[in-house]
């Protein structure tokens, strides 16, 4: 093509081209981003600014209970795993290897049940007190001291038995990958057993333990059910104070972001503390640890020790549900269970999938494509975990709120009809919470499942003429199927367990299973929510039972 006024060709211009693997991580990275983005618009831009009232009055006792809990779950939860992952791998002694197991059951019991059921157990009306009266004759409460169960106290108890596994599955896991060598070394030299933890064992697995203490921390933080129905105030409970009872969102964004910044002061306090640790192996051939045995007293001291927590998390919210569950069979067969149940399902099953199959697309398009955008963006989408299903309720809810009402007048003024609230009226607002929230767990799965596959395996399928999709299809997702079958079961568990978020963003008279328990607890209907607890725990034990099988 040429022109009377030019010697040469006219150039011509062509779009770019757009590559769709990084237009959707970009897709994706904005979807975990957005209710972060928009908590930090809300707490920057509210409609009545109430933040000096809020650091005058409530903020600091909200900001110190938080503190102090975290901080108290944290070491609780970081001794007993530690030290329970330490037993069960370096000794041997009466039921450790079913201990090693069992201590990984109370993941499976979300932390508000096990608050429900240790009142029922231990409270004024329980058993324990109900029997003390009988055997010793007291006649009321001033007759005996017996320690405040609803209590920040009470509190930190249950949180740190539910959460302890974190910190115990990592620990177990950095012990047993050490060689066996080194502390045989150290015993030659005349370490003993105390020396050889505190000199040697915790030392090699400090990066492990920080990690899971990390983890518990921040999920003390997301608790919502075990503080307020133990009646501690904190940032959490202010959040649904200052929003549901006050009306004022910019409020609550601005403790939305106070949660946000002590998070991430967690995270980036975990990566300061181990950024010179380095630990290698000095041999391919490493000979694994051998337990010891102990006899005598210290075989049975060692056997309580392990199975006093997995008492606390586990036996005891188990035993007292069960009960409760099996005391009037006609509870099973009430309207709202089987709503529930239903709504669980759906949504906790549509969210899996839509993560799993997100993480998938964005862990593939990051291996495909050679542009820096997509590798940038893959750390990012991570963020969601972090965030409390709090944060996240209220960071969806406002823009999700604003779409469905602009969306609404505008098909209104199209067709003279009200469509009503299409996103904020129906469950996909919780799918969207659920999917932000967990989609770290998918991602995770799929980036460490797609580093085993060996990369001849797809460039062969790419030379034989497969696109980039057919070969995730024909050759990633049939080698990698366990363990996106893993990330399934482990979204969805956790999916079924979320409370906060799922509280926030359910539409009226709109009930999952955590909810009804959550409703029906805290009218002190433990009889009522023993069912739909029943039925959470039996879901997560299936979760914990597949991590046990994967982790043989």
């Amino acid at each position: 093509m040429t022109d009377e006024n030019t010697q040469g060709p006219v150039p011509s211009f062509r779009l770019p081209r757009v590559d769709p693997w990084s237009l959707g991580a970009i897709v994706i990275a904005a979807l975990v981003l957005l209710p972060l983005m928009a908590v930090l618009w809300l707490a920057f831009h509210p409609t009545e600014n109430i933040w000096p009232h809020l650091v005058a009055t409530t903020l600091p006792r909200y900001f110190g209970n938080t503190v102090i809990l975290m901080s108290a779950v944290g070491v609780l939860a970081g001794v007993t795993g530690t030290l329970t992952a330490w037993l069960v791998v370096m000794y041997r002694f009466p039921g450790v290897r079913w201990l090693e197991w069992l201590l990984l059951l109370p993941l499976a019991i979300p932390a508000y049940v096990v608050a429900y059921a240790l009142v029922d157990f231990l409270d004024y009306a329980g058993p324990v007190q109900t029997a003390l009266r009988g055997v010793f004759g007291w006649t009321d409460s001033r007759d005996y001291w017996f320690p405040l169960i609803r209590s920040r106290g009470g509190a930190i108890v249950v949180l740190a038995a539910a959460l302890y596994p974190y910190v115990y599955i990592l620990a177990r896991a950095g012990l047993r990958e050490q060689s066996g060598c080194v502390y045989e070394v150290a015993r030659a030299l005349g370490t003993g057993p105390v020396g050889l933890f505190w000199r040697v064992g915790l030392p090699l697995t400090r990066p492990a333990v920080a990690a899971g203490i990390a983890i518990v921390m921040m999920e003390t933080v997301n608790d919502f059910g075990v503080v307020e129905y133990f009646a501690v105030q904190t940032l959490t409970t202010g959040i649904f104070t200052v929003w549901l009872e006050t009306g004022n969102a910019g409020g609550a964004a601005q403790i939305a972001c106070v949660i946000l910044a002590l998070v991430l002061g967690l995270v980036a306090l975990e990566k300061f503390s181990r950024r010179r640790a380095r630990f290698h192996q000095l041999s391919r051939r490493q000979r694994g640890v051998e337990r010891i045995g102990l006899g005598g007293w210290r075989a049975w001291t060692a056997t309580a020790v392990c199975t006093l927590p997995f008492a606390i998390g586990f036996v005891l919210p188990v035993c007292v549900i069960t009960a409760h569950a099996l005391s009037k069979p006609d509870r099973w067969f009430e309207q709202g269970l089987l709503r529930a149940l239903w709504n669980t399902v759906a949504t906790g099953g549509i969210a899996a999938v839509l993560t799993v199959t997100l993480g998938l697309f964005l862990v593939y398009g990051v291996r495909l494509t050679g542009r820096a955008l997509p590798r940038l963006m893959l750390p990012v989408t991570t963020i969601g975990y972090a965030a409390p299903g709090a944060v996240l309720g209220l960071g969806l809810l406002i823009p999700l709120a604003w779409f469905d009402n602009t969306l609404a007048d505008a098909w209104t003024a199209i067709s003279g009809t009200d469509p009503g609230l299409i996103l904020t009226g129906s469950a996909t607002a919780i799918v969207l919470a659920y999917v932000v929230r967990f989609f770290a767990i998918a991602q995770g799965a799929a980036d460490a499942a797609m580093g085993r596959v060996s990369p001849s395996l797809p460039m062969a399928a790419r030379a034989l003429g497969r696109t980039a999709g057919g070969t995730l299809t024909a050759i990633y997702i049939p080698l990698i199927r366990g363990s996106v079958g893993t990330a399934l079961l482990l979204v969805f568990v956790d999916c079924v367990k979320e409370l906060p978020a799922t509280l926030l963003l359910r539409p009226f008279n709109y009930n999952t299973l955590a909810t009804r328990v959550h409703e029906q607890a805290s009218l002190e209907r433990i009889g009522e929510a023993a069912p739909a607890a029943l039925l959470v725990m039996l879901v997560g034990l299936a979760a914990v039972a597949l991590l046990a099988r994967a982790n043989r």
